[in-house]
């Protein structure tokens, strides 16, 4: 956790974890003890409107510290990996140069691993080759363009359905593109923060010995938000009419269920089972994320003293960086 002897890059604090963990208190409980500033690392969190079924952290909770890249985009727009790089890189300067600690906190993994392992600069989305494929696709349907994908790039054919429309449009688009396959991109990382931003950061990560516990925690988490109004958030959202289910906002967990649902796709009363289902299942894909992360530190967040581990974490890190 010592200083970084050869990187400019910024020391940072990170807590990473499966949903429902105690990320937001866990970080909450840090900034009432030190100097810090919260990246937000959640690729929900970043659209506005969408506040009980993300769990946004509260409007008393986000006055009492502040906290950057919440808000930021609109439903119908995207974001993604390497603007996340590029924004939570720039605040990471930004924050030390105001005297205070980078805290990053989320369970976006793909968010984390793209600042630690550097990103590939991808082309950019191209409105009329995403247009044609669209029609290719109403023509043919996607597991045709599915086998197209795999003749031009077996490898991310190999990891996508043949039904997974967003992908296998943004796979083929890459390749359309530039003439490469989006395989190839994960291999030779044109944003360089990466090592500098691994090697500069301390990586918490709560993780449940029990997995019944998180279980548990996950119920609770979505019984709340039902109490709170999700459904009419989803229902507000629905009836601006320029939204679709296909976007990156709706697929997010638990409004794309809540969305099936009001489309009649399957009966509310089965909502919160599948709901409380496609959340477990995220949380059972964060966890194997974190697992690839060999520098991470773990903090059982069912353990009583979990939230006192994170606080000495934490504090010896002030302490080497003062």
């Amino acid at each position: 956790m010592a200083k970084p002897a050869n990187t400019e890059f910024p020391v940072c604090l990170a807590i990473a974890g499966p949903t429902a963990s105690g990320k937001t208190a866990a970080a909450l409980a840090i900034a009432r003890e030190m100097a810090v500033e919260i990246i937000s690392v959640d690729s929900a969190l970043v659209y506005r409107g969408m506040d009980i079924g993300t769990a946004k952290p509260s409007a008393q909770e986000l006055a009492a510290v502040p906290h950057h890249l919440i808000d930021i985009r609109d439903p119908l727009q995207a974001y993604s990996a390497a603007e996340f790089v590029r924004d939570a890189t720039q605040l990471i300067h930004e924050i030390h140069a105001r005297g205070k600690l980078p805290l990053l906190v989320g369970g976006t993994m793909l968010y984390f691993k793209a600042l630690f392992d550097g990103l590939d600069d991808m082309p950019k989305a191209d409105a009329q080759v995403r247009a044609a494929l669209e029609a290719e696709a109403q023509a043919k349907g996607w597991p045709a363009l599915h086998a197209e994908l795999a003749q031009v790039d077996p490898v991310t054919a190999a990891r996508l359905a043949p039904g997974d429309s967003q992908r296998i449009q943004r796979a083929l688009e890459v390749f359309r593109v530039s003439g490469r396959p989006l395989s190839s991109f994960h291999t030779t990382k044109t944003i360089a923060t990466g090592a500098d931003a691994a090697r500069a950061t301390t990586l918490i990560s709560l993780e449940p010995s029990d997995r019944a516990w998180l279980h548990a925690r996950i119920a609770q988490r979505f019984d709340a938000m039902l109490a709170a109004g999700f459904l009419d958030e989803v229902k507000t959202l629905r009836a601006r009419g320029d939204l679709n289910p296909d976007l990156p906002s709706m697929r997010c967990v638990g409004y794309r269920q809540a969305w099936e649902a009001l489309e009649g796709l399957f009966p509310m009363s089965e909502l919160r089972d599948r709901g409380i289902f496609a959340t477990r299942q995220l949380a059972k894909r964060q966890i194997t994320w974190l697992r690839s992360m060999p520098q991470r530190r773990v903090v059982h967040c069912d353990a009583p003293d979990a939230l006192q581990q994170v606080l000495q974490i934490a504090r010896t890190l002030a302490k080497e960086r003062a």
